[in-house]
């Protein structure tokens, strides 16, 4: 016979839009649960490769940092009126050094690692929402048949995102964003 598991968790939904507040009050079950324009979005945990690759370029991107600068991973971001949790933030060297949420004037660059669960809100809900909040470079990482591929992107006009270009395993190039570096993907897990 089979049972299924009872909910550790009973969910009491507000009565009213989500708030940061709410978040709070939420379990620590590895889910990632995010707001946006006042809905509550759950994505469950990633898998391994995707926390391994979003480790691999975050140790990329640290690898060259500028002084002042930081590298954040799965960090509290306030933007556009939503609460969302990129896989990757690049911190300003004006940020503060504490608190749970990040201001978008904070921010200089988010990465977001696609994955089947994600795909939909990493190419059109989140984008239009870093755009909307005026962070500068957006970038989107998916695994490619040949390894990983890094969808660059730049802010135009506070609106939108355009297309800088892609970056493969096989075609590594130096960036500018967030600062002067050379991004290789043929060293991250496939």
């Amino acid at each position: 016979m089979d049972v299924m598991a009872q909910p550790t968790y009973e969910w009491r939904s507000p009565q009213r839009e989500w708030r940061e507040a709410d978040l709070s009050g939420l379990p620590e079950d590895g889910n990632r649960y995010e707001i946006v324009d006042g809905s509550l979005h759950l994505t469950p945990p990633p898998g391994y490769g995707h926390q391994e690759l979003a480790d691999e370029l975050r140790m990329a991107l640290r690898a060259s940092v500028p002084a002042g600068w930081r590298v954040i991973r799965a960090a509290g971001l306030r933007a556009a009126g939503s609460n969302l949790i990129p896989d990757i933030t690049v911190l300003k060297p004006t940020a503060p050094t504490d608190g749970m949420w990040i201001e978008a004037v904070d921010v200089a660059l988010v990465v977001e690692v696609e994955s089947p669960s994600s795909r939909r809100q990493d190419r059109f809900t989140k984008p239009s929402l870093y755009a909307e909040a005026g962070i500068p470079a957006y970038w989107r990482v998916e695994r490619g048949d040949f390894g990983p591929v890094v969808y660059r992107y730049e802010l135009v006009k506070s609106v939108h995102y355009n297309l800088l270009g892609t970056v493969g395993p096989d075609d590594p190039i130096q960036v500018d964003e967030p600062w002067p570096m050379r991004l290789d993907p043929s060293a991250w897990p496939r």
